[in-house]
């Protein structure tokens, strides 16, 4: 799309950085892999520390394994203006998601200091640690650490090789023991801004780049674990089995089901991770373990399809002669961002001309957490054919520089403005 206005960011050097960043963790043509706390993924933050070095901000990495660039404030009693996203990746996963928000948010603040603006406030960029979760199935870990929203037992969490979090923070240097002094005041943030691929496919229908996010949807993850009886495949009658997996299939179908029942409504759900116990062929399964994640804007809606779920556990236990438990892993309601906020977004794409829609997040990100002590706002890029969490995600260039162009002139009237605007 063409705008009239002449961008203020480097578009070359953020797709430079985008592209180097993408070599770390590499798979396949255009995937990575770069789990939280892992080598690949400490790789990447030396990486994109040297950047922020580079271009003139302090740094330094927390308690939580975050990462942290901050340019002063005329002001530095003011409340932070925060921007960020994550670097950590799916296993899976694609080059764009999180990576964006963080090295756009870069090439905004370096775009400011070399345009000799001072903000009133500082400025931190910040890439999130453990966003996703899929190591320890449990995300939003460092957005949540700094917010003081940690939960009793994450430490201990482990991942597929057993490795606990807690090991894991010690062997990329973090304590801990520092996670108090890590935390951030009531009131020291005073906004929070991210930029993110859209990951869905809203603003491609609607021939958009940029879009307008209104609000974050309320994420439900569970864990469901059931238990029969394991036996030998071949001697055992099914009428006396008590086949723990075919009792999580009955489940995880039905569940499905459940959550297409209104084709018009925004909900979503999905068993993506699933463990067989003892995992052979010739022996009927003992127990299963499956997530569960259901998210919705419409919160009584939400909580009429958990208690569906409920009660199509007690049935098909009762059938098939099972029991179970279920863990609640993340429970978090619907979160929408700032009008104040939004207004300041949609004057910074009319300085250029920009179309902006406005749509919800079914997707959560950092901003959720954020969310809880801070006003904030974000900005979607458009997503080629809705995909993420897979290596062919793809974001243009273009979408990504005007994306990232919106995000420096939200910034620019952000930190020039007195700090209630």
């Amino acid at each position: 799309m063409q705008t009239t206005t002449d961008p203020s960011i480097n578009q070359l050097r953020l797709m430079q950085h985008i592209e180097e960043l993408a070599q770390i963790g590499r798979i396949a043509d255009t995937g990575v892999c770069r789990l939280a706390l892992t080598p690949e993924d400490m790789e990447g933050v030396k990486r994109v520390r040297a950047w922020m070095e580079g271009a003139g901000l302090s740094t330094r990495i927390d308690a939580f394994g975050n990462l942290i660039g901050r340019l002063e404030g005329m002001d530095s009693t003011l409340p932070i203006l925060m921007i960020g996203s994550h670097i950590d990746s799916q296993p899976y996963g694609g080059r764009y998601d999180g990576a964006i928000g963080v090295l756009g948010a870069l090439e905004a603040v370096q775009s400011l200091i070399e345009q000799g603006i001072q903000p009133l406030m500082p400025i931190e960029v910040i890439a999130f640690c453990d966003e996703e979760g899929a190591r320890f199935n449990k995300g939003l870990f460092g957005s949540r650490g700094i917010t003081n929203q940690l939960e009793e037992g994450e430490l201990e969490r482990q991942d597929k090789n057993g490795v606990t979090r807690r090991e894991a923070l010690e062997a990329c240097g973090c304590s801990p023991a520092d996670f108090a002094a890590a935390a951030y005041s009531p009131g020291s943030i005073g906004h929070y801004l991210e930029l993110h691929i859209e990951q869905g496919p809203v603003l491609e229908a609607m021939n958009a780049p940029v879009g307008l996010v209104t609000g974050i949807s309320g994420p439900l993850w569970l864990t469901v674990t059931m238990k029969g009886m394991a036996g030998h495949a071949g001697s055992v009658p099914m009428l006396m089995r008590h086949d723990a997996l075919a009792g999580s299939a009955k489940v995880i179908a039905a569940f499905d089901d459940m959550v297409r029942e209104d084709p018009d409504a925004p909900t979503v759900g999905t068993v993506g991770s699933l463990r067989v116990f003892p995992d052979s062929r010739n022996i009927i399964p003992e127990e299963v373990s499956f997530t569960v994640d259901l998210r919705d804007m419409d919160m009584k809606r939400r909580n009429r399809l958990q208690a569906q779920l409920m009660t199509l556990l007690d049935e098909v236990s009762s059938r098939y002669g099972l029991t179970y438990s279920v863990n609640e892993d993340t429970n978090s309601e619907p979160r929408y961002c700032a009008e104040s906020i939004m207004s300041v977004i949609r004057s910074a794409a009319e300085e250029i001309q920009l179309p902006l829609p406005e749509l919800m997040s079914g997707p959560f990100h950092d901003a959720l957490a954020l969310s809880y002590v801070c006003d904030y706002g974000m900005i979607f890029v458009r997503s080629k054919d809705g995909i993420s969490h897979h290596p062919s995600e793809y974001s243009s260039p273009e979408d990504i520089a005007l994306g990232t162009e919106v995000l420096f002139r939200t910034i620019r009237s952000m930190c020039i403005l007195p700090k209630e605007a």
